[in-house]
């Protein structure tokens, strides 16, 4: 009997995130996020997977209107019920907000999808680190 070697199974790219230490003074932006599209339905829900646990469920999440292609209402994610709003606002055109109910608000700088690595990695190291 031969064995045939099963083709590998396709891999989910790593969700490319990046969050500030836990604790100490709040932040204006508390991590960064470089998607590697601007279909917000098919990255949402691998950002939420890979957030803290402690952060609880995200309930609510507000972005760039102008950035993002179709952004509905709510959308379903992980069988719960994200709510999903657009800003016009400048100052939101590369920041995501995630809300938790009784647990928090998270601000998360968006690196543009077709960012080089080279101007990604900084851009993501000085949001952790506070310097934005």
């Amino acid at each position: 009997m031969t064995t045939a070697l099963q083709p590998p199974l396709p891999s989910h790219p790593l969700l490319r995130l990046r969050l500030a230490p836990h604790g100490g003074m709040p932040r204006p932006i508390d991590g960064a996020w470089w998607p590697r599209s601007y279909d917000l339905l098919a990255e949402l829900p691998r950002l939420l997977a890979g957030l803290p646990r402690a952060w609880g469920h995200i309930a609510s999440v507000t972005v760039n209107g102008a950035t993002w292609s179709a952004v509905p209402g709510r959308m379903l994610v992980s069988n719960q019920v994200v709510r999903l709003h657009r800003t016009h606002t400048a100052s939101a055109a590369h920041t995501i907000v995630l809300l938790s109910p009784g647990q928090g608000r998270w601000d998360l700088l968006v690196v543009p999808p077709d960012t080089t690595e080279a101007v990604a990695e900084p851009l993501m190291a000085a949001a952790t680190e506070g310097h934005m």
